[in-house]
């Protein structure tokens, strides 16, 4: 009975002191993401590195975080730096009527021939200034929301770089001294060795596959649609560049609600040129980018079901910001991984009892002699 109140209450101890440090590290759980997220994509670069200079493993990770804070952070901060501009500037033209919604759904409802206005009629989108109306509010609250964050962004500059150098700092020590911190993980894992190998692999997999694969689709989508808008003179294209590339990380839903709408309408306000040319490059260059890099960058083997992704990003984007378009598809894939783990073990274990069932109904030998004794007497009865 002692030992059993020691047992319990060092678990409750380990537990409740777990829980406390994950308590202690939420302000700063974004940066300690990143930094997890980074050591495991740049990781292959770490291992060249030391193996190149000689085993030096803190020469390494220093250049590992260079070269992290190189093709990462710098483009990230420049891009955001940007957008914030554009949408402080596009808050402005709303704000001051010089971007119209309702002057544009009139012009485009006087572009429709008359069948197509009976058809939206016929099923309820027949009141074009109900649209106008909710077009207008909508655009307008979404406006005010960009100029709010953009406004907060300048004024948490302070917080951005204490988790920036939080960042980075984890991340030189992920990269000097990762491989030791996963050994020791292994060891302290409560559960069996080839349950804590195979969620660390699938943890691993997991990360890689939704930066390496669906962020580098996302940024290529959205780079071309923003590059195409601004060649098409169309304005804002760095903000709706930005927007393509967040939806792009939705499986069903995509750049295709950026794009298109605009397309659509350049062509009904006779702008056929610029229209066509959107229409053409969403058709044939955005959309195909996901049937032609996902495969190779992401790989069969761990994808999720569309529609699981599709539930845990927009799950996750809406409890923990955009850090949930990683966070968000990788508690889905821990969850299958642990559930197909415990139907794994169900199976083997059912299979196990199944065969003791077969093995215990065969008939014994009688008067409990073994079997190979019965044919070593046979065998002298009858001779050779």
């Amino acid at each position: 009975m002692p030992a059993t109140v020691q047992g319990i209450s060092f678990a409750a101890l380990v537990v409740l002191v777990t829980a406390a440090f994950a308590w202690l590290l939420l302000p700063f759980y974004g940066a300690v993401l990143w930094a997890v997220i980074l050591a495991i994509l740049f990781n292959p670069l770490q291992r060249g590195l030391v193996r190149r200079l000689g085993g030096r493993r803190t020469a390494a990770a220093a250049v590992s975080v260079l070269a992290s804070v190189c093709v990462v952070v710098i483009p990230a901060s420049l891009i955001l730096a940007s957008l914030a501009r554009e949408a402080a500037g596009f808050y402005h033209r709303i704000s001051t009527r010089e971007f119209d919604p309702a002057a544009i759904v009139a012009q485009i409802h006087a572009a429709l021939p008359a069948f197509l206005l009976e058809a939206l009629s016929a099923i309820g989108l027949g009141d074009f200034a109900a649209i106008q109306s909710r077009l207008t509010s909508f655009l307008a609250q979404a406006a005010e929301f960009i100029a709010t964050r953009a406004v907060s962004i300048g004024q948490s500059t302070a917080q951005l770089l204490i988790s920036l150098g939080v960042m980075l700092y984890v991340l030189f020590f992920l990269f000097r001294d990762g491989a030791g911190l996963a050994i020791t993980i292994r060891k302290a894992s409560p559960l069996s060795e080839r349950h804590t190998e195979h969620l660390m692999r699938k943890f691993a997999e997991v990360v890689k596959a939704a930066v390496k694969g669906n962020v580098i689709i996302a940024v290529m989508q959205g780079a071309i649609g923003g590059v195409t808008f601004w060649l098409l003179s169309i304005q804002a294209a760095l903000l709706w560049g930005v927007v393509m590339a967040v939806l792009s990380l939705l499986p069903a839903v995509g750049a295709f609600l950026v794009w298109a709408p605009v397309a659509f309408y350049l062509l009904l306000s006779g702008d056929y040129l610029r229209g066509v040319t959107l229409l053409a490059v969403g058709i044939l260059v955005i959309s195909m980018i996901d049937n032609l890099l996902r495969p190779s960058l992401v790989g069969k083997g761990i994808r999720l079901p569309d529609y699981v992704v599709l539930v845990s990003t927009l799950g996750g984007l809406s409890l923990f910001g955009m850090n949930g378009f990683v966070i968000g598809p990788l508690i889905a894939a821990l969850f299958v991984a642990v559930w197909s783990l415990f139907t794994d073990e169900r199976l083997h274990d059912r299979d196990s009892d199944t065969l003791q069932v077969e093995e215990s109904a065969q008939p014994r030998p009688a008067h409990g002699v073994p079997q190979r004794c019965i044919k070593r007497k046979m065998h002298r009865e009858i001779g050779p």
